[in-house]
């Protein structure tokens, strides 16, 4: 645990500024476009401690495929779920989803489907990896 917690802070710490410099991207959009001519303080405040605290955790989530003593499907489980609560939290205090059960089921289901499809991808490129390795060792 606590070389998960090493690894964790590691990663989160790395990459939390990323956070900040996309929600600017996605502000500096709005504000071209004219979709948003102006922020309230506590609005831009709000978003860039949402945002770096969801990087830190994106980021830090990934030290769990370290942790050996878990199986695959219980590492995936508990990564998929913290950036589930993650997400969806960030996304509710900013008002960027309406606290609504049909919004946030929505929300839900392309969450999982965008988490599957990811990780089957993963998947593919895995077992295509381990497949030419197999190939190579046979001669």
């Amino acid at each position: 645990m606590k070389k998960f917690l090493k690894e964790f802070l590691f990663r989160g710490l790395i990459c939390a500024s990323g956070g900040p410099i996309v929600l600017a991207i996605i502000y500096g959009i709005l504000g071209a476009t004219g979709a948003v001519e102006a922020f309230f303080p506590k609005e831009v405040c709000m978003g860039i401690l949402t945002i770096t605290l969801l990087a830190f955790i994106v980021a830090g989530m990934t030290a769990i495929y370290q942790m050996e003593q878990l199986p695959l499907p219980m590492m995936i489980l508990l990564h998929g779920g913290a950036l589930y609560i993650a997400y969806i939290l960030t996304y509710l205090l900013n008002g960027w989803l309406l606290n609504q059960l049909t919004h946030i089921l929505v929300f839900t289901g392309i969450f999982i489907a965008g988490y599957a499809l990811i990780w089957l991808i993963i998947y593919r490129v895995e077992k295509s990896k381990a497949a030419k390795l197999n190939k190579m060792l046979k001669g």
